[in-house]
């Protein structure tokens, strides 16, 4: 029996496999039981107006100075359950391991707490992880939360496969412009979060398995037996 294995170097079998396990995911009902929630976070800027901007007037648009005086950074966690049309978000100041955990724990306990277990869909960054309960709460309460997340990791250089990404291209054409504080980048995104969950806006996913052994064809290990 003869085999051979031609793997491109932009993918391997490790890929695609989490892949599919994420598409496969995307195919269940919606099950309020087990809700799917993606979740990733994003950093930004703080920039600060030198001179106050002037309103817009009939005939005359709004008006900013090129100038800005350049701040800290801010972080954003966002998860986002696309068959439900729902997003929680929450502002901090760093994005380790113990503010994930927290983040996490706002959610289990908070709106999904009577799910039997969250279907989790994230990255492989270093605070994605069950060990960060455990740097963040006692080992009984670490444990409790770890048990409730059913745990789905995205492939390394496979972004695209989190819905939580399609939230912060939203987020970044919605929500322009300077903020100059971490409170204020605070209230614009609950501003920003409430609007879309009043909206309800869901996502559609409609790349599935099949479509991916056909279109994406050159990132499976070619095998000959």
């Amino acid at each position: 029996m003869k085999k051979q294995w031609c793997i491109p170097p932009e993918a391997n079998a490790a890929f695609v496999c989490a892949m599919e396990d994420v598409l496969e995911l995307y195919k269940r009902p919606y099950d309020p039981q087990r809700p799917v929630v993606c979740l990733d976070e994003t950093s930004r800027q703080l920039l600060a107006d030198i001179r106050a901007p002037l309103p817009g007037a009939p005939g005359q648009p709004a008006r900013v100075d090129h100038e800005y005086e350049r701040g800290d950074t801010a972080n954003l966690f966002l998860a986002f359950e696309p068959l439900a049309g729902q997003r929680h978000t929450q502002a901090t100041d760093q994005r380790t391991k113990v503010d994930w955990a927290r983040f996490m724990k706002e959610l289990l306990d908070g709106p999904y707490a009577k799910a039997q277990k969250v279907v989790l869909v994230q990255d492989h960054l270093n605070p994605h992880a069950p060990s960060s309960f455990y740097e963040a709460f006692a080992p009984a309460p670490a444990r409790r939360l770890v048990e409730r997340i059913e745990w789905h990791y995205t492939p390394k250089h496979g972004s695209w496969l989190n819905l939580a990404e399609v939230e912060f291209s939203a987020l970044e054409r919605q929500v322009p412009g300077r903020i100059g504080s971490r409170a204020e980048f605070g209230i614009v995104m609950a501003r920003w979060t409430q609007k879309r969950n009043r909206a309800g806006i869901c996502a559609d996913w409609r790349f599935t398995t099949a479509d991916a052994r056909i279109k994406l064809k050159r990132l499976y290990p070619c095998i000959e037996l």
